[in-house]
């Protein structure tokens, strides 16, 4: 099963990928789609609040964010990890749990990062935003680390989430019954 979606013009058919017997998802991956990447970039900085920096978290996102910063002509941007790394210091973390992950997750934010992100306008981007769990993780780091998230971006809202107001998407993405249709 898959469903064809139109992304700001562009179209990607997703394949449906069971979570229960009674609910699918639409598997949305744009690593290795370069032509997807550049146009979603370019949508999202057209909605993009004021801001001084921007994060994501690990890892789909990944190529999202770099291809935002490239196009602005930025030369930093900041990655929530999902495991520490020994280049690390001062690291924090948060719990959250993704309709995507079958288990409690941990996010990390370096330290380093943290004192540039202090006193800071943040957006956090990311590819798609369902229970809005790992951007309320990323979000619960930026503002232990001081900074003000000003922003809340991503490529698609998943189900309830295209109806939040507190974020800025690009296109709906609904979820599935066990026969490949829209519940929405």
């Amino acid at each position: 099963m898959t469903y064809e979606i139109d992304i700001a013009g562009l179209k990607r058919e997703l394949p449906l990928c069971r979570v229960t017997d009674e609910l699918y998802i639409g598997a949305f991956v744009i690593f290795g789609d370069v032509p997807l990447t550049v146009h979603c970039a370019r949508e999202l900085l057209k909605r993009a609040p004021a801001y001084d920096y921007m994060i994501a978290p690990e890892a789909k996102a990944i190529p999202l964010i770099h291809e935002m910063a490239r196009q602005i002509g930025r030369n930093d941007y900041f990655l929530v990890r999902k495991t520490p790394k020994l280049y690390m210091n001062g690291v924090f973390e948060t719990e959250v749990r993704s309709i995507t992950t079958a288990t409690i997750q941990k996010l990390y934010m370096d330290g380093a990062d943290a004192a540039k992100l202090n006193g800071k306008r943040v957006i956090i981007i990311d590819d798609v935003i369902s229970t809005g769990e790992s951007l309320k993780g990323v979000e619960d780091l930026v503002e232990r680390a001081g900074g003000e998230v000003v922003g809340r971006m991503a490529i698609l809202a998943e189900g309830e989430a295209a109806n939040r107001d507190d974020i800025i998407f690009l296109e709906k993405l609904p979820l599935f019954n066990g026969k490949g249709e829209p519940i929405d």
